[in-house]
């Protein structure tokens, strides 16, 4: 077995410690294989046999993977020993009523629209609002749509997000039991959006859950798509997320994934796009929570015209550590693309940024522009930033760039010098920085929410920094 957290231990100066830990990591590795041997027979569509398959492919790809370590590229300033290291038990459904206050009082889970509600990875019926849904719409969970064999499902599931290279992504495909299956058929507009809404609860030991998201929008439709993962309390558990998200000829698509997991949580998310002529996609993704989040977002263009918006913003403070990795495909010409990503961090935190630009050998007349932008409002906070272009197109107008800088104390003393406090002038400040990407979501319930959690997250972190 190629699993590779093991690499990890060399620089560590106790011996004993690095090899339990590697120890551990083996025994987490074999762990799961044996949960998807046990479990095989009664997963969600566990009767489809193209279903079967593509399940042990993905178990076995993870097999010959591993957990990634350091010494691979991709997780270079990223260790998933926390995650590699840690027994989780498969997340189970519980809907008590503290679960069902803690939604009542969450801002995000009230946003004016359809919602899928699903606890701690699965379909939660009672806690779900369709009555805004179309009535010539469905909108499925994906483990019904397993068992029913929806040809569409079956048609473009596990098809873009590569569990073949990806070992999360294969954790996901093997072991997905439900999620959020919509499809929207040809020339359909919704006025509102869909909203995906994620909570999970920590139990006496820790959990897993693997969400599995599957949207497809049909010919010349538009839709708006907000997933929200959302932490009900402060305990360790894991959500290893995938969606993909297939935009047919002329659709439009705008899709928000929101991360406010518990403090103590791991998060690993993958969304995957496939754009096919003339589409649009507009993607905003915000982490505000978890001890350790990774977001991986590839988009490909494959059809002539595209055009992909990749808008993220990533607010950290204590420890916490945000990775976002985003690859953008130009497989066909005459297409374009814009991404903004920004970083805010506090305390001790680590912000990771690597984004790739690539443009195919026939890909002419590409217009693509790239940015990276992070604030550090402590000397004690870092970043890794890592913007990348591979072009193999000689008509082309590519440009990337990446800044790393603090608050000007300039603009700290003109406040100040207008009455505002000094927590107060660094807080406008760091959220007109950010408001670059928040003030590009189009819905305003969530646009305001976002900024409420936002002043609510900075003024959170001067209080534990002050401590």
């Amino acid at each position: 077995m190629a699993g590779g957290s093991r690499g990890e231990c060399q620089p560590v100066n106790n011996f004993r410690g690095c090899f339990e830990t590697m120890i551990a990591v083996e025994q987490n590795e074999a762990r799961y294989l044996a949960i998807y041997s046990e479990a095989e027979k009664v997963l969600a569509g566990s009767g489809q046999a193209w279903l079967a398959r593509i399940r042990r492919e993905a178990i076995e790809s993870f097999g010959e993977l591993g957990f990634p370590t350091t010494r691979n590229e991709e997780w270079k300033y990223t260790s998933v020993v926390p995650i590699a290291g840690t027994v989780f038990e498969p997340a189970r459904y519980e809907l008590t009523p503290q679960v069902v206050e803690a939604i009542k009082r969450s801002p995000l889970a009230h946003l004016g629209c359809v919602r899928l509600t699903f606890v701690n990875g699965h379909y939660s019926g009672e806690l779900s609002d369709l009555r805004q849904l179309p009535g010539d719409l469905k909108a499925p969970n994906l483990a019904a749509a397993l068992e029913t064999g929806e040809a569409k499902v079956e048609e473009h599931l596990a098809r873009y997000a590569d569990y073949r290279k990806h070992p999360f992504v294969a954790l996901n495909t093997a072991l997905m039991q439900d999620g959020a299956s919509l499809v929207i058929p040809r020339g359909k507009v919704l006025e509102r959006p869909i909203c995906f809404l994620y909570v999970s609860r920590a139990g006496s030991r820790p959990a897993i859950s693997h969400p599995r998201n599957l949207v497809l929008v049909g010919r010349e439709s538009q839709v708006s798509i907000i997933e929200i993962h959302l932490g009900l309390e402060d305990g360790t558990y894991f959500t290893n997320a995938v969606t993909e998200v297939v935009a047919e000829e002329g659709a439009i698509v705008e899709y928000h994934k929101i991360q406010q997991e518990g403090p103590r949580a791991f998060h690993i998310g993958t969304l995957a796009f496939q754009q096919d002529r003339s589409s649009s996609i507009s993607a905003h993704t915000v982490s505000l929570g978890a001890a350790l989040d990774r977001e991986d977002t590839v988009a490909v263009l494959a059809g002539e015209g595209a055009e992909c918006h990749l808008n993220g913003l990533y607010v950290l403070s204590g420890e916490q550590h945000a990775d976002h990795h985003t690859v953008i495909d130009h497989a066909h010409p005459h297409c374009s693309s814009r991404e903004l990503y920004k970083g805010v961090l506090d305390g001790r935190s680590r912000g990771v940024f690597n984004g790739k630009i690539i443009v195919r050998k026939g890909a002419q007349k590409t217009d693509s522009k790239q940015t990276n932008k992070n604030l550090l409002l402590s000397e004690d906070a870092t970043v890794d930033t890592k913007p990348q272009l591979e072009i193999y197109a000689d008509d082309v107008k590519c440009t990337h760039g990446a800044t790393i800088g603090q608050i000007d104390p300039e603009a700290i003393f003109y406040l100040r010098s207008r009455g505002i406090g000094k927590n107060e002038a660094r807080n406008l400040l760091t959220y007109a920085f950010a408001n670059d990407v928040i003030g590009k979501i189009r819905y305003e319930p969530l646009r305001t929410r976002l900024g409420d959690a936002l002043f609510a997250q900075l003024a959170q972190g001067q209080e534990t920094e002050g401590k």
